[in-house]
């Protein structure tokens, strides 16, 4: 099967599956990206976990901030972890992803790690890259 139907299908069972997320760098910023896709996807009715070590302890949309997966996953079940971190940054996030048993991760839009996500893989994590979740849920409602 080629990529892009794989890739349909891992969204499509992402979607249908997924209702807990923790958000890799959201903003407590409203007008930043994350802040507004993990509104969005709050608003649709999913948990939002934010995970921010600069705003750790406090809370965004209401809810508590992690400083790292490890934490978030101490005390929340995650179903899927929305990446919004420069690719550089994505392997580190994708390890620690591995070590909490995470299901799944998904890059957001122009975020990309070819290396990272073929590690996630090989882990048994579903793997998106380069896509917007609060695009990919609206897509999927319009259907």
């Amino acid at each position: 099967m080629p990529t892009d139907l794989n890739e349909a299908a891992t969204i499509a069972q992402l979607l249908a599956t997924c209702r807990r997320v923790a958000v890799v760098g959201l903003s407590p910023k409203p007008h930043r990206e994350s802040y507004g896709v993990a509104r969005a996807m709050q608003d649709a009715g999913w948990r939002i976990i934010p995970v921010n070590p600069a705003a750790a302890g406090g809370t965004i949309l209401g809810e508590r901030v992690y400083a790292t997966l490890t934490e978030a996953a101490a005390h929340e079940t995650i179903d899927l972890v929305n990446v919004f971190r420069n690719a550089d940054d994505v392997p580190p996030v994708v390890d620690e992803a591995i070590a909490i048993h995470a299901p799944a991760i998904w890059l957001q839009l122009g975020i990309r790690h070819d290396g990272a996500g073929a590690r996630a893989r090989a882990a048994g994590l579903a793997v998106v890259q380069d896509k917007c979740l609060k695009v990919e849920w609206r897509l999927r409602d319009q259907s």
